[in-house]
Parts: C-alpha cells; structure tokens; sequence
C-alpha cells in the first residue's frame, strides 16, 4: 500500500511538472475535464465580472474619467451637444421706454425656461455704444440719431430694424407757471441728460428753430435720474425728461409739472419730419448669419409691443419687476410714452425725414453723413 501511494505521488508530481512546463511555453495544458460552475458563479460572471481590455477594445471603449466619474465617451457627446446649442441672443436696451416694450418678451423667455435671449438694460447710452461697435451685442434698441452714428461708425455694419418709440420728451418746471412757449427759456438753465443722443440734439433743434439757442443754458447730466435729482432738489428750475421720468419727477413732487411737449413743438415747424426717440439695430452680422432667429426675434418683440400698449396693468407690473421704473410709475406713464413698433417702408420714411433734420442742424448729430440705404432692414 505504501508503493502504491508513493507511486500515485509521483505520477501527480510528474503532472504538475508538465503543466507547468506547458504554461511557460506559452501553451494551455489541455484539459480533460471541465470543472463545473454552480448557477450563481455563472451569473456573477455574467453581471458583475468587469470588462477586460479586450472585452473594452472588442466592444464599445468605456474609458472612466478619474474626476468626472463618467466615460470618456460621455463626455464627448456632452461636449457635442453643447457644441450644437445655439448661442443666446444677445439684447440690450437703455433704462426706459425703449426696454418698456421689450418687457413681455422678456418675461416670456424667462418663463420658458430656454436660455434664447439675454437680455441687458443700461443705464446711459455711452455704456452700450462701445459693446454694439466690438460685436459683443447682437440686437440693441438705442436712440434713433444713435443709429445712424454707430452705421458710420462700423461702415455700415448696422441696420435699422424697426423704429420703437416715438416722441417721449417734455420740458417740465418745477414750481409756478413761468413756461409755456420755447421763447419763455430765454435766460433759464435747463437740466438735461442725453448728451450726444436724441434729446440733446432734438433740444438744440427747437431752440435754433426759435431763435434762442444762444440765450439758454444746459446743464448736462449723466442720466436721467441726475436730471430728475437736480429738478426735484431746485425750485423754480427747469428739466428736459422723457417719459416715464417725468412721471417720476411729478410723483415726487407735486409742484412739477408738464410745461411743453417737444413732440408737439416739434410738429408746429411742420418740417416733413416726426420727432423719433428710439429704434432697434441690429449688427449685419448676426442678420446674415441668423436670419430665422431675427425674425423669430421681431414677431416677439411686435407681439411684446402690442401686450405693453393693450394691458397698462400687465406691463407696468413686468417694467416694476425688470427694474426699468417701479411699476406705480409706469402705469401712469405709459400711455404717454409713444411705444410702438414701426417697421418696412414706413420706418424709412418716418426716420429718414427725422435724420435728415437732424443733419440740416448738425451733421455730427448722426456721425458726419445720412446713412445710405443698406442701413433700413426690410427682411
């Protein structure tokens, strides 16, 4: 019995020996019999045993980011879907009527939870007019001689899409009654901000047109709310002020009032011409490059028009909640401040006739030339 056990030793020592040897050549020993596996090893190995990196190069290549967690794969497609979003639209527009009749649109976009627009309100148009002139602003509602300066200034790089607002300035007075025809400024200081855009220019206008431009003084202002500072803190003192400022200004204090209406002066000269306060440009640029998202843009900004004139109450709660002017204001104010939405041959005709006053007066007033015809947008 001991023989046959020694016997049986190393016959499995022999074995092993050759196995081994197999396996450094580099050859599976063969294999008699296949070991069984129980049901619940088969399916580990189906379900949970990780992928070899032939299984992994075979397959799809599932490469685990060490920071992110995710695969390499899912990156890319992130990255390609991001890729493949449009860029926002962007759109700015200055404190007052000329953000007004965007309000709707405003609101709209935000509610829907798609980041298509994005929107900006600046204070003064000297803090926009160098961002429309890099590119880094593709729609922009600006003072209407404003226009014309940032078309001579890009060479033609900027058109006009519609015109937004119509005549919104008034000199007011803050206490008595001493105004109430332009030859009553003669000798007054008239606060005013605007400087280099549509209320100076319009200003200086109808005091040459009476005969007093060189009898008055003005009192420059950053912006509106100095302007409306400076009245308030005066008494007897004399402002310009667009709308809804002026509203502001006779909230504040009840002995301001409305002493002229320069729309209404302006129309007595009987020039051919209507007073325009602001329009809506666009860099040429994004027009040729994104004619479909321009026009989905203008049949929204119509439509926003059309809610801000129709419903008071609705758009002075969206102008008080967009910080433009509080909404008590703009209730009151809105019916005065001529938003409208004026496109095609129209707006050419209406803001040709007003650019070329104003180029009669002062050519600096629209940068040196009237623009030339590429400058009116007609879709």
């Amino acid at each position: 019995m001991k023989n046959q056990t020694t016997k049986i030793a190393a016959f499995i020592t022999a074995v092993m020996m050759l196995a081994a040897a197999g396996c450094s050549n580099g050859n599976a020993p063969a294999a008699t019999t296949a070991p069984e596996t129980t049901a619940a090893a088969s399916e580990t190995e189906d379900t949970e045993a990780p992928e070899t990196e032939a299984q992994s190069e075979a397959g799809d290549e599932k490469v685990v980011d060490a920071e992110s967690g995710e695969t390499v794969a899912e990156e890319e497609e992130a990255a390609d879907e991001s890729a493949d979003a449009p860029e926002a639209v962007r759109v700015a527009a200055l404190k007052g009527p000329t953000a007004m009749g965007l309000t709707k649109l405003m609101n709209d976009s935000e509610e829907s939870g798609v980041s298509r627009y994005d929107f900006e309100i600046y204070a003064a148009p000297d803090e926009l007019t160098p961002l429309i002139i890099k590119g880094e602003v593709d729609i922009a509602c600006v003072p209407a001689n404003l226009a014309s300066v940032l078309y001579n200034k890009t060479e033609g790089e900027v058109e006009v899409l519609a015109i937004n607002t119509l005549g919104v300035l008034y000199i007011v007075e803050n206490g008595g009654e001493t105004v109430s025809s332009f030859e009553d400024l003669k000798g007054k200081t008239i606060y005013a901000s605007g400087q280099g855009s549509t209320p100076e220019f319009a200003l200086n206008y109808l005091l040459a047109q009476n005969g007093i431009a060189d009898d008055v003084n003005i009192e420059w202002k950053t912006e509106h709310a100095e302007c409306l500072t400076a009245l308030t803190e005066n008494a007897g003192s004399v402002a310009l002020l667009p709308q809804p400022f002026v509203t502001t200004a006779m909230t504040k204090n009840e002995g301001i009032r409305v002493a002229l209406d320069l729309t209404q002066e302006w129309d007595k000269l009987d020039n051919g011409s209507s007073l325009i306060t602001g329009v809506v440009v666009a860099r040429k640029e994004f027009i040729e490059a994104e004619p479909d998202e321009l026009g989905f843009f203008l049949e929204g900004y119509k439509m926003s028009v059309d809610y801000v004139n129709s419903d008071i109450d609705g758009a002075a709660a969206l102008i008080g909640k967009y910080d433009i002017v509080p909404e008590a204001v703009a209730k009151k104010a809105l019916p005065a401040c001529n938003i409208t939405f004026i496109s095609g041959e129209e707006m050419k005709e209406k803001l040709s006739g007003y650019l070329q006053v104003l180029f009669d007066s002062e050519p600096k007033s629209v940068g040196g030339k009237l623009p030339a015809d590429d400058f009116y947008y007609f879709g």
